[in-house]
């Protein structure tokens, strides 16, 4: 029987690079762009060969902003995902676009190419937190985007938004939104900035946070997010993870528990057979790799780390405890051969003293007050 595999298809081209963003992503010109997906199409022709004993259970196509490639170039890869790798009939398939990138024949052309999710990224429904963000759009062309997608035939959206942001209060979060759910998107991505170091909005708010919403304000909106979002139909499956009834992200639910994934393109991670890998993440060297011979994958790695035991714990642990219903004992003893609670033991007994988890045999899971300081709890399980 066929083991389940997700595929990460990257795409590191963007019309304009956003202040905060510290993505593998830029702008490029469409010479390059094609070029990229003519070496992109030789690796996925080149790693499907290893991946005969697997099934592709969801495809992620992101970036960067995917849905700037021409029409044809994107075709061009699905068809060669169909043709090379077995992919379910039922498989979720998302690619990521931003506002203002999709035309009515680009949707539907991605609808025939098996693309059944379309993830948008908003980030606010403020055009002047927007312009601070250094997004291209508006929250006009974010509607007709929005509204192209569902002329096209798409029934599963994902909306990204961002809070604590500069400038931000929670009367404009709120108001964010409250403009978002009455479009009634299947699935809202809700996460907080972070400000990463290289980036334009490190250098300019790291030595200001007076700029940034204060503790209590970031509380605020915390809260308001996970209450508005119930009232209006969305449940909360992952830390900043919301959808209605059976609109689950599946490609992230699986990369959460564990579901081995392989990445395609420029710097792509995988993680398959107990070691991690990631390709090369430099456009050059990656365009003059050849995809033929016995030593592709020396050329085409970048690096690669077998995990241990100890390792891979701590990653079922780290990230399974980020979804609502945590992590099963049984799973952990069926993937592992051991006892979660031989393991974590002391950790586990801790945390439910200090009220920062919930035991619910065979399941942990964190409670409201873990959640609020989750990288604490989290960091509990380093072995």
């Amino acid at each position: 029987m066929r083991r389940p595999l997700e595929l990460y298809l990257h795409i590191p081209f963007c019309a304009r690079k956003c202040e905060y963003c510290d993505f593998l992503s830029g702008p490029a010109n469409a010479t390059t762009c094609h070029e990229y997906v003519k070496q992109l199409i030789k690796e996925i022709i080149y790693q499907s060969a290893f991946c005969k004993a697997y099934r592709i259970t969801t495809v992620f196509v992101g970036g960067g902003t995917p849905s700037i490639l021409r029409t044809e170039d994107l075709e061009t890869i699905m068809k060669t995902v169909q043709a090379h790798f077995f992919l379910e009939p039922s498989a979720e398939i998302t690619i990521e676009v931003n506002p203002g990138t999709v035309t009515k024949e680009k949707l539907e052309a991605y609808r025939k190419c098996g693309i059944n999710r379309i993830s948008i990224g908003l980030q606010s429904a403020n055009d002047q937190e927007l312009k601070t963000l250094g997004r291209i759009h508006s929250y006009d062309e974010f509607l007709k985007t929005y509204q192209r997608v569902r002329l096209a035939g798409f029934s599963n959206v994902n909306v990204d938004l961002m809070s604590a942001l500069p400038g931000q209060t929670a009367a404009s979060w709120k108001t964010t939104l409250k403009k978002v759910t009455m479009l009634k998107p299947e699935h809202i991505s809700a996460y907080s900035l972070m400000l990463e170091e290289g980036t334009p909005f490190y250098e300019k708010y790291h030595g200001n946070p007076q700029l940034l919403p204060n503790e209590e304000e970031e509380r605020e909106i915390y809260y308001m997010t996970k209450e508005f979002l119930h009232d209006q139909g969305y449940e909360r499956y992952e830390i900043s993870n919301y959808a209605r009834p059976g609109y689950e992200c599946r490609h992230n639910l699986g990369y959460w528990t564990g579901v081995e994934y392989l990445g395609l393109g420029l710097g792509a991670s995988s993680n398959i057979g107990h070691f991690r890998f990631q390709n090369e993440p430099d456009l050059q060297r990656y365009q003059k790799i050849s995809m033929h011979g016995e030593n592709v994958g020396e050329h085409l790695r970048h690096s690669l780390v077998r995990l241990s035991d100890k390792e891979r714990m701590e990653e079922f642990m780290f990230l399974g405890l980020r979804m609502m219903k945590g992590v099963s004992g049984s799973e952990f003893l069926q993937r592992f051969g051991q006892n979660m609670w031989n393991v974590y033991g002391e950790v586990l007994k801790k945390l439910e003293e200090n009220h920062l988890i919930v035991v619910e045999s065979p399941y942990v899971r964190l409670s409201n007050f873990g959640i609020d300081i989750s990288n604490y709890v989290l960091s509990e399980f380093l072995l």
